[in-house]
């Protein structure tokens, strides 16, 4: 009679699968805020000024669902691209319905923080990538993961600096609302999702 193997083998093809949709997932998502950007560019800006996010304007709660998918200028979206792919992917791999609450949060917390106390018309994706980041630098520690905990750290350690930008004195010109919101959106995220404790009943 063959025994179950214990090498692993099943959970390192579901990883493999993941990051193969994880990629294309993540690589659509880019390349549809280039057509957007491309579009938007053609119409002269006319995008923005119909559905990027207007604060406190009973209208502006509509472009909650549309205001990262839009940005300044190209330079705007190239600086929101990698680190939108590389956290995405990476949150991605721990399954679709992770990645999409993240995602959820990240955007909701980020539009209505904006929505509430921004300033001017605000566009971008970078509520996402903080929110996004966020959720990868906390997960571990609700989920008592070492792995999730050690990757936390290192990327911490490479992308550390950004959370300055949800400083309302070092954000300057960018919505820090925006990174605030997205961030405080992944931790929320990353609470919601944590195991729950089971109690076991036992008879006597």
């Amino acid at each position: 009679m063959a025994g179950l193997m214990g090498d692993g083998r099943p959970e390192r093809q579901d990883i493999a699968s993941r990051a193969k949709v994880g990629l294309v997932v993540l690589g659509g998502f880019v390349a549809l805020l280039f057509a957007i950007e491309v579009a938007n560019s053609l119409m002269m800006g006319a995008l923005i000024r119909t559905f990027g996010l207007r604060p406190r304007s009973p209208d502006g709660l509509l472009d909650i669902f549309t205001f990262p998918l839009l940005h300044a200028n190209l330079n705007h979206l190239l600086s929101n691209s990698l680190p939108l792919v590389i956290f995405g992917f990476l949150v991605f791999l721990s399954g679709l319905r992770v990645f999409l609450t993240a995602l959820a949060f990240s955007w909701l917390g980020s539009g209505l923080t904006v929505w509430l106390i921004g300033n001017g018309v605000t566009v971008g994706a970078s509520g996402l990538v903080f929110g996004l980041f966020a959720f990868l630098l906390v997960r571990g520690f609700f989920n008592r993961s070492w792995r999730q905990i050690l990757l936390a750290m290192v990327l911490f350690m490479g992308y550390g600096s950004i959370l300055l930008g949800a400083l309302p004195f070092v954000a300057g010109y960018v919505s820090w609302q925006a990174h605030l919101g997205g961030a405080a959106g992944g931790i929320l995220a990353a609470l919601l999702l944590r195991p729950r404790d089971t109690a076991v009943v036992g008879g006597s």
